[in-house]
């Protein structure tokens, strides 16, 4: 076979075997297709998708491309949490230190930026030192001693979806079901986990728009889940506001360490909750979701979660003195203030436009090679549901780059629309599919 031949079968709606798939994947991990066909290959599944058979065999193949973890020599219940991607989406950073500090061992392999959602390991590695390429030895030493790590898709775990979900990035094939699930399924399933959370986001900033193309993607993924042993628990969430005040990657981390000190937003406070809650649940920590909750208030209440997540970023190599001060962490140079051009209540902060001002601000890539700038990004004042006075500040953009400032400036303007009622509330949580 060719990969030409396999590009042509499934642009033309055909389908693969598993060793088809195998070939594929294996051939693709060892450098022998080059990224522009896998590129293509990756649009063709966009287009015309896999079937059931041939998604349980690509996720497969993308689990076996490197090595799978074996964790069985830790006592703890292992959970982990993934999230589909959103806009001021921090969540794992306050939320691991805060399920591992109940006794629960969290080893969370996440990833990096997709478009105009931000990446859980570009936010971690603000913070100067930090590590997050690590070999399995030291990701399973890490995860012994201390009870939780944050970890990015290594050489050595996973190394076709990694390199995947950078093409599928900058090739207008991420908002794909099929290959989201994989992708997404393919790393949890080689961590050895014995439960998995997810984070289904619905709405503008969301991959997935609507309800149900969400809950079919939660249910492909329990599926999944469910087919190789593993529990797995979706929840869906909103993301038609981002999460939270702050977008950009320094930024979320001083929010996430105002979660841990107490003083997160409620938004944000909420949905950390609510999954650590279905995470303590699977592993077996708490009956019921009161005592779930009470048990995650009292992991920031006595310090217990700001303790783990320090010794966390100390143990990946990064330096503490960020945490302890923020300020410290990168800012850029330049502000801007959104003002309200009158006064009544926020009806619109559309997380797209925000996200992808944030993007050309450069807190996202544009392309697979570009560089991120880790103090820009935008604070929201006021979001859905607010009551304004005209003049009052709406968000305020930091930049380093004036062009780049020039061409997020009208999508920030964009985001916010103000009208004369209150708007009906919006559920964060929308659904749960187990």
């Amino acid at each position: 076979m060719t990969i030409v031949e396999l590009i042509e079968r499934k642009r033309d709606g055909g389908t693969f075997t598993s060793a088809e798939i195998h070939w594929l994947i294996s051939t693709y991990t060892a450098d022998e297709i080059p990224d522009y066909q896998m590129a293509s290959m990756l649009m063709a599944v966009f287009l015309r998708g896999l079937n059931a058979r041939e998604l349980a065999a690509w996720t497969t193949e993308m689990m076996h491309s490197g090595e799978v973890l074996d964790l069985s020599g830790i006592e703890k219940r292992k959970i982990d949490k993934h999230s589909t991607g959103g806009v001021g989406d921090k969540v794992s950073i306050p939320l691991a230190p805060m399920v591992a500090a109940c006794g629960i061992a969290v080893p969370m392999i996440s990833g990096r930026g997709l478009g105009h959602t931000g990446g859980t390991l570009d936010k971690m590695e603000t913070i100067p030192g930090l590590r997050t390429a690590l070999d399995p030895a030291e990701f399973k030493e890490i995860l012994g001693n201390v009870g939780m790590v944050m970890a990015g898709q290594s050489e050595s775990i996973v190394p076709a979806d990694r390199r995947m979900y950078a093409l599928r990035d900058v090739t207008a094939t991420v908002p794909s079901i099929d290959l989201i699930s994989a992708s997404i399924m393919s790393k949890k399933l080689a961590e050895d986990l014995d439960g998995l959370v997810l984070d289904v986001k619905v709405g503008t900033g969301a991959f997935m728009k609507h309800e149900a193309a969400a809950r079919k993607l939660a249910e492909t993924m329990v599926g999944i889940g469910r087919s190789h042993g593993t529990p797995v628990v979706a929840l869906l969430t909103d993301m038609n506001q981002p999460l939270g005040r702050q977008i950009g990657n320094a930024n979320e981390i001083r929010e996430s360490i105002d979660v841990l000190n107490g003083n997160g937003p409620e938004d944000l406070v909420e949905i950390v909750l609510a999954l650590g809650c279905e995470m303590l649940r699977l592993g077996d920590a708490a009956p019921d979701d009161a005592t779930a909750r009470s048990m995650l208030r009292d992991t920031i209440s006595s310090g217990s979660a700001m303790e783990m997540f320090i010794e966390t970023v100390i143990a990946q190599g990064g330096d503490p003195v960020v945490i302890e001060s923020p300020d410290l962490l990168p800012t850029a140079r330049e502000q801007w203030h959104l003002e309200a051009s009158s006064s009544g209540y926020v009806t619109s902060c559309d997380a797209l436009e925000l996200g992808t001002a944030a993007l050309r601000l450069g807190a996202g890539r544009a392309t697979k090679e570009d560089d991120i700038d880790p103090g820009v990004g935008i604070e929201l004042a006021a979001k859905y549901g607010d009551e304004v006075n005209a003049g009052e500040v709406l968000a305020t953009v930091t930049y380093n780059d004036h062009a780049a400032f020039e061409t997020a400036r009208p999508m920030v303007e964009r985001a916010y629309a103000l009208g004369n009622s209150r708007p009906p509330d919006r559920p964060l949580v929308i659904g749960t599919v187990r």
